[in-house]
C-alpha cells in the first residue's frame, strides 16, 4: 500500500488528483506513521488520502468469519475449562465471547447479506445453497424470505415504510416510534438491551422465522443446529461452557450486535424527502458511520498533549477496535456505498471503493456521501431523525 507523505494539517492531500481532505482519517495519515496506516484503514473502514485499494476475494471473509466463529469458541471453551486463575479466565473468555460474535456478525452482515444479492460466490445456485446454511444454522430468516424482503429494502418506494425490514425491526422488534423525544427513545433501547424479556420476543422471533419457516429442509437444519450443540453438552456434561461458548453469542451478545447495527444503518430525512421518494431520499437516508474520532492537533512533546493523544489512543484502541469487531463488522460502516451500489462486486474493497465514489462526486446521485465519526454519535443523530419525524409520515 502507498500513501502520501506525512504532512501539516493545512497540507493534509500533496496528490492534486484528489479532492482535499480534512476528516479524521486524512488527520490520522498526516499525524501518524506509515507502519501504523493498514491499522488504522482497518479499524476506522476508511483509507488514508491516495491508499491503494488491496485486492480481496469474497472467500478470505467466509474464511475469516468461520475462523473467528470457531477459535473464539474454543477460546471459551478453554478459558472455562482449564483451571485458570479467575482474572485470567474472565480475560480469555471476553475475548472469545467477543471474537465469536464478530464471526457471527461476518456471516450476517457479510456472507448472508451479500449472498442475497448474489456477489459471494460465482453462480447463484451456490450464494443460494450458502444462504440457506447459514440462515439455518445461526438462526435467520429463511434465506429466500430474506432475500425477497431485502431487495423491497433496496426499492426507494419501499424504504422506510411499514414494507421495509429495516422500519419493521426498529418499529416492531425495537419498539421505537417517531415523534417520541430523543431520550424516551434511547430510554427503551437501554431497557431493550438488558431487558431478558426483550431478548426471549427477540429469539422467539428468530426460531419461528428459523425452524417453523414451512419448508422442512431449511426447518430441520435449523433445529439440528441447536440440537448437536446441546447433545453434546449433555454427553459431557459440560453445559456452562457449551452455553455459554456457543448459545450466549449466538442469542443475547449478537441481539445487542445487530439492534446497535440497525440503528445506525438509516436515518430519518426531511418529510418531503420522504414524501418524494427519490435518489435524494437514498442520499439523505443513509450515512456511513467510522469507529475513531479526529486526533489531537497538539504536540505530544507537552504535557498536554501528551495526556490529549494518551486519551486519544485509549479511545481508538478500546471504543473503536471494539465496535469494529463487534457492531461494523466487515462492510457495515460504508452502509450508505451499499444502497448506492448494491450489485457492485467492490463490495469486499468496501472502504476504498466506497472513497472513491466519494471523491469522483457520487455520478447518478443528487448529493454526495455523509458520514458520522463513532458508533453511538451516529445511533443518537439517527434517533434525533426519528424523533423530528412527525407520527404518520413512515408508513
Amino acid at each position: 500500500m502507498h500513501y502520501q507523505s506525512h504532512a501539516p494539517a493545512p497540507a493534509l492531500d500533496t496528490l492534486s488528483s484528489l479532492p482535499l481532505r480534512n476528516d479524521p482519517r486524512a488527520r490520522m495519515a498526516a499525524a501518524l506513521p506509515g507502519w501504523m496506516q493498514p491499522f488504522l484503514t482497518w479499524v476506522t473502514a476508511k483509507p488514508a488520502p491516495g491508499e491503494e485499494a488491496p485486492e480481496r476475494h469474497p472467500a478470505s471473509f467466509v474464511a475469516s468469519g468461520l475462523a473467528a466463529i470457531l477459535g473464539g469458541a474454543a477460546l471459551t471453551l478453554a478459558a472455562l475449562m482449564l483451571a485458570l486463575p479467575w482474572w485470567l479466565a474472565a480475560l480469555l473468555v471476553t475475548a472469545g465471547l467477543t471474537t465469536t460474535c464478530s464471526g457471527l456478525g461476518l456471516y450476517q452482515v457479510v456472507i448472508f447479506h451479500h449472498c442475497s444479492h448474489g456477489t459471494v460466490f460465482a453462480t447463484r445456485e451456490r450464494n443460494r445453497q450458502v444462504g440457506r446454511i447459514v440462515s439455518a444454522l445461526l438462526l435467520f430468516t429463511r434465506f429466500e424470505d430474506y432475500q425477497r424482503d431485502h431487495m423491497l429494502h433496496h426499492s426507494a418506494n419501499k424504504l422506510l415504510t411499514e414494507e421495509d425490514e429495516f422500519t419493521g425491526f426498529v418499529f416492531g422488534v425495537c419498539g421505537l416510534e417517531p415523534g417520541v423525544p430523543l431520550r424516551t427513545l434511547w430510554r427503551r433501547v437501554i431497557v431493550n438491551l438488558v431487558s431478558p424479556a426483550f431478548h426471549i420476543r427477540f429469539l422467539r422471533r428468530r426460531l419461528k422465522a428459523a425452524m417453523f419457516s414451512g419448508d422442512r429442509a431449511h426447518d430441520w437444519m435449523a433445529r439440528a443446529g441447536v440440537a448437536v450443540p446441546l447433545a453434546a453438552a449433555a454427553v459431557t456434561g459440560a453445559w456452562v461452557p457449551v452455553l455459554v461458548a456457543w448459545f450466549l453469542p449466538l442469542t443475547v451478545l449478537l441481539q445487542v450486535a445487530t439492534v446497535f447495527r440497525i440503528l445506525c444503518e438509516h436515518r430519518f430525512p426531511d418529510v418531503d424527502l420522504i414524501r418524494a421518494r427519490g435518489k435524494a431520499f437514498v442520499c439523505a437516508s443513509t450515512t456511513g458511520v467510522f469507529p475513531g474520532a479526529m486526533p489531537p492537533d497538539r504536540s505530544p512533546a507537552s504535557l498536554g498533549g501528551l495526556t490529549a493523544w494518551g486519551w486519544w489512543w485509549a479511545r481508538m484502541l478500546v471504543g473503536a477496535v471494539f465496535a469494529r469487531v463487534f457492531v461494523l463488522v466487515g462492510d457495515a460502516p460504508c452502509h450508505d456505498f451499499h444502497h448506492r451500489r448494491p450489485a457492485t462486486k467492490k463490495w469486499t474493497q468496501y472502504s476504498h471503493a466506497r472513497q472513491q465514489d466519494l471523491d469522483a462526486g457520487s455520478p447518478g446521485f443528487p448529493a454526495n456521501y455523509s458520514e458520522n465519526w463513532g458508533l453511538i454519535r451516529a445511533v443518537d443523530r439517527n434517533l434525533a431523525t426519528l424523533a423530528a419525524t412527525p407520527p404518520g409520515v413512515v408508513a
